[in-house]
């Protein structure tokens, strides 16, 4: 079986600004939780999507804010798509599907939770990930555990995130720290570009594991003494931001393979779609519980 990890946040991102805007009876705007389940309801079409789990970041902030001041926020956000949040996670639920609200740590820090637990287990074939998040990348592993962009039908495996990055998975989170990662608000280390950054850790993969000699770093004399020195008056902000790109995988979720397994939407499903406005959507569901 394949298991199917979705993320909840990029996708409601993804209808807010790719769906269009809807009014529910009521006044409120709901078109990004429509296209939410639209969209959901699209992967759970696909006779292979059998066990299918979905996180959101309940709240934008997490532990990684206490650890860096400067990282993302709900700030800036649009309100009408931080309303929709609740709406999301219930869609979600009313659809069957298990949701992981995240308040603590992120929608991708449950998610690297599952792919680490759940890879053990002997029948899961692989374990695909719904998102084009790069701190994901991280969790890819051969062909077992991979990412798929579901907008450009883009699939990533171990060997497309080395073509990607220039770097392995395991590098991943030391590569976002170099070079930072402005979604998530940490500016990584003056002068660590992508090229340059790839280069380095291709051959030493981790940041305490590159030389502070020059010489050693496969550039340009020059290029390597700038970075080399830059590097190391700021080692331990690249150690920090290390720590924010690096997925937890110990979010305490309570659920076994056979929980995430589809069954099908609850008859709440069609009342909620109608408060939403939204009468087509219910028509569509291939399966009741």
């Amino acid at each position: 079986m394949k298991i199917h990890l979705v993320d909840g946040t990029y996708e409601l991102f993804r209808s807010h600004f790719g769906a269009p805007p809807k009014k529910a009876p009521d006044g409120r705007e709901v078109g990004a939780t429509l296209g939410l389940l639209r969209s959901l309801l699209l992967l759970l079409n696909d006779p292979n999507v059998t066990h299918v789990a979905v996180a959101f970041d309940h709240v934008i902030e997490s532990f990684r804010n206490q650890l860096y001041p400067g990282y993302k926020t709900g700030a800036g956000v649009d309100p009408v798509l931080l309303a929709q949040f609740p709406l999301a996670e219930k869609a979600a639920e009313a659809l069957g599907l298990v949701v992981w609200p995240m308040v603590k740590f992120e929608a991708d820090d449950a998610i690297a939770t599952a792919a680490a637990r759940f890879k053990k287990v002997k029948s899961v074939e692989q374990i695909v990930i719904c998102s084009v998040d790069k701190d994901l990348a991280q969790m890819v592993d051969g062909d077992r555990v991979i990412c798929w962009d579901r907008r450009r039908e883009i699939f990533l495996h171990e060997q497309g995130v080395i073509e990607k990055f220039g770097v392995s998975p395991e590098s991943i989170p030391d590569y976002l720290a170099l070079v930072g990662d402005s979604a998530d608000g940490y500016p990584g280390i003056q002068g660590w570009g992508a090229k340059s950054t790839a280069a380095v850790l291709a051959r030493f993969k981790h940041i305490e594991a590159i030389p502070k000699d020059p010489k050693q770093i496969p550039l340009g004399s020059g290029r390597a003494t700038t970075l080399v020195e830059n590097l190391q008056n700021n080692y331990k902000d690249a150690l920090l931001f290390r720590e924010l790109s690096t997925l937890r995988t110990d979010v305490p979720l309570t659920e076994k393979l056979d929980d995430l397994k589809w069954r099908g939407a609850y008859p709440k499903l069609k009342k909620f779609c109608h408060e939403l406005g939204d009468q087509r959507i219910p028509e569509r569901i291939p399966l009741w519980r």
